[in-house]
């Protein structure tokens, strides 16, 4: 019967709890950066909690893959941390267990974790992401909750302003309002003022009625439609009322935009749909590149020469009658009309070509952006998985030389790393999204430089190295200084010694 051996349950007894804690910090953060970002957009819109609740699992789930690298760097540095200074490692060290052996439940654990991102970002982070951004696109497009300031201009209402000196909180009577309806149009304004009114949303959540009491509009007639001079009134009418009901266009109501329209972004994609969109892309280039070789072709030299060809040149010739009988004994033939037509009409077939590149070229930047943010996609999903393991190859080994735990040395330690990684990554990745290095060295670059690190930590914590002991640094210090004190004193007397022997001399 399998068993798991206590070394490894108490290992994996300190990883866990520890990952869980730093995974719900790192994710909490992650959610806070971006919601402070889109804040403008949900805020004031009379959204339910319902609807909110479902865009952050949303947005959650859409940052957990990033969340992850993060948290395991984070919990592996503190857990071992923790070991070696608690003496736990050493003792495991001193019964002859090795530090991979002592790692190996966790790099097994830490393994699982990666497919289980990888397949995490493969099927369910694309329909979070699309999600999500159908959410954020109706939250933008849905009509701000009514609520109308006192003393100044309320500009939310589509084709309104409307200023309120006073308003009754309890029975929500508004006082001295003063309308501007622009929405036919500036030059059409109307201008109401009333003593009081009050505004109400219909039923059905798709119109405002604006009831208003004892007030005056003012309307221009016909101004957009005849000319006025500077000095020539403009006519209008005023209007006196008492009781006066506008009607206005104004959906208050919540409704999804469909995920259909959204469906073109990368990051809305699986692998098999990024490799298919990007194999069709290259193919669809590749046929118009041929084509715009072939018309380039025949737009410069074909149809610049094809009318005037001599015919007994084209009998001598086995592949080009131009060419094969030399341009030169061709060119001698013709008349001094034929000349210059020639010359010109070779000059403006020339002059077509970088037109037409410019054009064609035009055409295909969208095409190559797109595809080289689909390729940037595609590399992410391998790459942000293989981080996990990566960040434990760095972490556990670290916390071993390094022997702090808490939440001290280990979490500065790992926010340095991560920001280090994310701005090297973020560097890399523009740079090949703008296409000035290649795809796969953008998007690779953070990794290798992370395997390399994680390489070298791992060495030196097999063998117990020192290289973050404070009093080893101290004493290298030590020698440092006295070697600089050495390197002083010595010019000193070699700059004494020179300066005798000058008086010597003299």
């Amino acid at each position: 019967m399998f068993r798991i051996k206590k070394l490894y349950t108490f290992v994996l007894g300190s990883f866990l709890p520890l990952l869980l804690v730093t995974f719900s910090i790192c994710l909490f953060v992650l959610l806070m950066q971006y919601l402070w970002t889109s804040v403008a957009d949900m805020v004031g819109k009379g959204v339910g909690i319902g609807v909110l609740l479902q865009f952050f699992s949303y947005v959650s789930m859409f940052f957990l893959p990033t969340a992850l690298p993060l948290s395991i760097l984070m919990a592996s540095l503190m857990a071992f941390g923790n070991l070696g200074e608690h003496s736990e490692l050493t003792a495991m060290k001193a019964a002859g267990i090795s530090l991979l052996k002592i790692m190996k439940p966790l790099i097994i654990f830490v393994a699982i974790m990666c497919g289980i991102s990888f397949v995490f970002q493969n099927n369910i982070q694309p329909r979070a992401r699309l999600k999500m951004a159908a959410m954020m696109v109706s939250l933008r497009q849905k009509s701000p909750e009514l609520d109308i300031p006192e003393g100044i201009f309320y500009r939310e209402i589509t084709g309104y302003n409307v200023f309120v000196h006073h308003k009754d909180k309890k029975t929500g009577i508004l006082r001295d309002m003063m309308i501007y309806d622009y929405s036919q149009g500036f030059e059409n304004a109307k201008v109401i003022v009333a003593d009081s009114g009050k505004l109400k949303v219909t039923e059905d959540k798709k119109y405002l009625v604006l009831t208003l009491y004892q007030g005056e509009s003012f309307e221009n007639l016909n101004a957009s439609k005849r000319m006025h001079y500077a000095n020539e009134p403009i006519p209008y009418r005023r209007e006196t009322f008492r009781f006066r009901e506008v009607l206005i266009d104004f959906d208050t109501s919540f409704s999804l935009e469909d995920e259909s329209v959204l469906g073109s972004r990368a990051d809305g994609k699986n692998i098999s749909d990024l490799v298919m969109f990007i194999d069709s892309v290259q193919t669809h280039q590749d046929s118009i590149n041929r084509q715009s070789v072939g018309y380039l072709k025949r737009a410069t030299y074909l149809t610049t020469f094809k009318e005037t060809r001599n015919v007994s040149l084209r009998a001598k010739s086995t592949n080009d009658s131009l060419f094969a009988g030399g341009f030169q004994t061709y060119f001698d033939q013709l008349s001094p009309d034929a000349k210059m037509q020639s010359i010109q009409r070779a000059k403006s077939k020339t002059d077509q070509v970088p037109m037409d590149y410019a054009f064609s070229a035009n055409q295909q930047s969208d095409t190559h952006s797109q595809l080289r943010a689909f390729k940037i996609q595609l590399h992410t999903k391998f790459t942000l998985s293989l981080a996990c393991l990566l960040f434990f190859f760095i972490g556990a080994p670290l916390g071993a030389i390094i022997r702090k735990g808490g939440l001290g040395m280990p979490t500065v330690l790992s926010v340095f790393l991560y920001l280090a990684y994310y701005t090297i990554n973020d560097f890399a990745t523009k740079m090949a999204r703008t296409g000035t290095w290649d795809i796969w060295i953008g998007l690779w670059l953070s990794t290798f430089l992370l395997l390399g690190l994680g390489i070298f930590l791992t060495y030196q914590a097999i063998n117990d190295s020192t290289m973050f002991s404070a009093d080893v640094w101290a004493q290298w210090f030590k020698r440092i200084s006295k070697m600089i004190k050495f390197t002083t004193r010595s010019l000193k007397k070699i700059k004494l010694y020179v300066q005798r022997i000058d008086l010597v001399r003299k």
